[in-house]
């Protein structure tokens, strides 16, 4: 990394403990990791063996100790804290900095001797007894933890009204995307786009929050157009196979290409991006098109409006016929999607980069767990 300020340079140890994930807060919590290694921390990353797989925390300059914290509560979660505790007294850390709910859960229940501090991600959505769980997670994170950060401005208030004593604001910046590798022909030509054809592309987990349906279920209007779109959608997840049956049903088209290493490229294909999320703080395909210069559309839900300002056309969550107006909008106005384009990276270039992001984490490191060096020359 670059960029990274003088307060990055904290030199103690930190714990960073996630849960199973396949996105963005493994994305996340290894460009910290890669940040604080760089600029003189010693990084612990502890969860699933599947994110060192996914995430290679290890190439970045952390040590990495298995903890296996599934996505959803189980009574194996037992053995998780056990494993935490054990990796926390092999290798003692100043601090302990678990992100999401449920790495935030195992950690408050491993009662480690350092100062805890959690990462709040998401909001919590589900109903019924799986929903009640995890309000009950929330409290006991909420008051347990040292500090609670919040990825969006709703986020800290809910740590707050659940009894956090101290509650921030941590906007999480999105890994710098590296140059396409691939031009703008080849890539849509690996999804037979025509030149004249519009291709529509999202990414994102296939997982109910991401509302995926409703994509699909506008993409299904958009066949009568002359030439109709193409739309793509990278990732995986638990919903896939009901998205498929539903494209199949629909006759949508629409693609779903699965898990990619190559966003940069599909953004430089795009002639528009979409997200339909019920709920996202800063989500990193959002970033990342803005980034780009690609028009964005997006639910004006959580921390996104925040996020894209005037840079994105925002639509209420869950409505089909506001997607497939705005993105129809879009699509007719050649102009105005370029201008779009224009205002989402003028916006971007005022987003916290992932230097400012460490720095920020090493200052709230060094508040809760000063170096030795810098407490014996009486420098705070």
């Amino acid at each position: 990394m670059t960029g990274v300020t003088p307060a990055a340079g904290w030199h103690r140890t930190v714990a960073l403990l996630l849960a199973s994930s396949t996105g963005g807060v493994g994305q996340h919590v290894r460009s910290v990791a890669r940040g604080l290694a760089g600029a003189g921390a010693r990084v612990l990353v502890c969860g699933p063996a599947a994110t060192e797989e996914q995430f290679d925390f290890t190439g970045v300059g952390a040590l990495f100790r298995p903890v296996e914290i599934p996505a959803s509560p189980t009574p194996a979660d037992a053995r998780a804290v056990a494993a935490l505790r054990r990796a926390l007294t092999a290798e003692p850390v100043a601090v302990v900095h678990a992100h999401g709910l449920r790495a935030g859960l195992v950690a408050v229940l491993a009662r480690p001797a350092a100062p805890l501090v959690v990462t709040w991600h998401n909001a919590v959505l589900a109903r019924g007894l799986r929903g009640g769980l995890s309000r009950l997670a929330e409290r006991v994170v909420a008051r347990g933890a040292r500090v609670a950060l919040g990825a969006s401005a709703d986020l800290v208030e809910r740590a707050a009204t659940l009894g956090a004593t101290d509650a921030r604001l941590a906007p999480v910046a999105a890994p710098a995307l590296p140059a396409p590798r691939r031009r703008r022909a080849a890539v849509r030509a690996e999804f037979g786009v025509a030149a004249d054809q519009p291709l529509i592309v999202s990414v994102g987990r296939l997982h109910p929050q991401k509302r995926y349906d409703v994509l699909v279920d506008a993409a299904a209007r958009w066949r009568g157009r002359t030439p109709p779109p193409v739309v793509a959608i990278a990732g995986s997840g638990p919903a896939y196979l009901q998205l498929a049956a539903r494209i199949s049903a629909a006759r949508a088209p629409v693609t779903l290409l699965g898990h990619r290493t190559d966003v940069a490229d599909l953004l430089a294909g795009a002639d528009l991006a979409v997200v339909t999320s019920d709920w996202e703080a800063r989500q990193l395909f959002a970033q990342e098109a803005l980034r780009a210069g690609v028009p964005l559309v997006a639910t004006a839900v959580g921390g996104l409006p925040e996020l894209v300002g005037d840079g994105a056309v925002l639509v209420p969550p869950g409505d089909v016929d506001a997607v497939d107006a705005a993105v129809r909008e879009l699509l007719d106005d050649d102009t105005r999607r370029a201008g779009l384009g224009r205002a989402g990276a003028q916006r971007a270039q005022a987003w916290p980069t992932e230097a400012d992001t460490v720095a920020e984490l090493a200052a709230l490191y060094a508040e809760l767990a000063p170096d030795a060096d810098a407490t014996s020359t009486g420098r705070r």
